[in-house]
């Protein structure tokens, strides 16, 4: 009995020991949620200055919006993951949206390129048949994003101006309510001509007419570039986000999981104990009654003797 109830105890140590994990692991999650959230909103003003900058050129030079016809008709698909495990089925819902997506395209399998960022993803892309090209690292905190979005645009501009990829898809979770989320695609290039021609009739709040002196071209380039540096952080800000939101529901579960074991465990031991007292007891009155009858045979020999 002994021996049982030290199994048992090291066994409520390790599953205490494991539920202090958890509960780190939950925290770590929910302040990277918000962090991740905050990355999100902040991006929201920059782009609205963008778009501004955008609005100007396209008022003085509506020739800039392109007429979305592309020459070549190879495309780039982006798909997001995860680097790290324990976050539910967030892997596998992007893995299975992405394949689904990929094989919903048009064109033929040889004219797609795609690139995963986040380890646990390519494996299984490649066992439904879809060759990755190169695989990128998620950033382990949000001041990681702007280099990975450096990293990545120039795999961008490789494949367009080497390869003659002109279209590139992402493909990324979206944070939805709360601790929920849904992988959806986002059109990166062609820049839509629709939405360029609506900054350009988009209503002006000021008197004062803005202009510019540099070159139209230059600035317009440039603002593209950085319309597609904030599409591409807010995909991995939002990716990041519903990551830890899936791993924070695990971390949930199994934080309640653990709580049903721990107050069975400690069931089972509070009871072997009991069972271990109550045999201790029975031993004591179980010796106390034998040394008594010995006595009480000792008194009676002693008696008879006294009495010849």
């Amino acid at each position: 009995m002994a021996q049982a109830l030290e199994s048992m105890r090291r066994r409520i140590d390790s599953a205490e020991d494991l539920y202090g994990v958890v509960r780190v692991m939950k925290a770590l999650a929910a302040a990277s949620i918000r962090q991740c959230e905050l990355a999100v909103e902040s991006l929201a003003e920059y782009n609205r200055t963008i778009e501004t900058g955008l609005q100007i050129v396209l008022w003085n030079r509506p020739e800039a919006i392109p007429a979305n016809s592309l020459s070549g008709k190879r495309r780039g698909i982006i798909v997001f993951g995860s680097d790290q495990g324990m976050c539910g089925s967030f892997n596998e819902q992007a893995a299975t949206f992405a394949i689904d997506t990929i094989k919903a395209l048009p064109e033929r399998e040889e004219d797609r390129v795609v690139l995963v960022v986040g380890n646990r993803l390519v494996g299984r892309l490649e066992d439904a048949g879809c060759a990755v090209r190169e695989q990128f690292p998620i950033p382990s905190t949000v001041s990681g994003i702007t280099s990975a979005v450096q990293d990545l645009l120039l795999k961008v501009d490789e494949l367009r101006f080497q390869d003659g990829v002109e279209q590139f898809l992402l493909i990324h979770h979206r944070p939805g309510a709360p601790v929920r989320s849904a992988p959806a695609t986002v059109q990166l290039l062609p820049i839509d001509a629709a939405w360029l021609r609506g900054l350009a009739k988009r209503h002006w709040s000021s008197r004062s007419l803005p202009t510019f002196t540099m070159d139209w071209r230059e600035l317009f380039s440039a603002l593209i570039r950085q319309h597609l540096f904030v599409s591409l952080y807010r995909a991995f800000a939002e990716s990041m986000a519903s990551e830890n939101a899936s791993r924070l529901a695990s971390m949930q579960a199994a934080e309640k999981n653990i709580q049903d074991h721990l107050s069975v465990l400690a069931v089972e031991y509070h009871q072997g104990r009991q069972q271990s007292i109550t045999e201790e007891l029975l031993d004591i009155v179980a010796g106390f009654e034998t040394l008594t009858k010995e006595d009480d045979r000792r008194a009676r020999k002693n008696a008879a003797r006294s009495s010849r």
